[in-house]
């Protein structure tokens, strides 16, 4: 439990310096945001807990695959607020799309036979 309690507040601490960053300066806090450091510590984590070559590979391959549906949520949200969107409703549109989209990417994979 302590484990689990030091890496939430580990990657809440982050969000949070993210959020700090992007007040002073929108493009520092994306490329922060940008960054896999939460990827990352899930990967030093899983090796951590289980030490298994093969479970991490496969997680990793999974983000990749994940990563990709959830980019033109970054397009769409800026497009929307620009055009007079509320900010809430064009986040929601936004979670929409990536959900939509993970669940093409999911079954477009498995007819290659990649399992995500």
């Amino acid at each position: 439990m302590l484990a689990f309690a030091v890496r939430a507040v580990l990657s809440g601490i982050i969000v949070a310096l993210i959020a700090l960053i992007a007040r002073r300066s929108p493009a520092a806090g994306a490329l922060v945001a940008s960054l896999p450091l939460l990827s990352v510590l899930g990967m030093i984590w899983l090796w951590h807990d289980t030490g298994d070559r093969v479970r991490l590979a496969a997680h990793a391959e999974a983000t990749f695959w994940y990563v990709l549906p959830s980019l033109p949520m970054f397009l769409l949200i800026p497009a929307l607020l620009r055009h007079g969107v509320g900010f809430w409703l064009s986040l929601a549109a936004g979670c929409v799309l990536t959900i939509l989209l993970y669940l093409a990417v999911v079954a477009i994979a498995a007819r290659f036979g990649v399992t995500l």
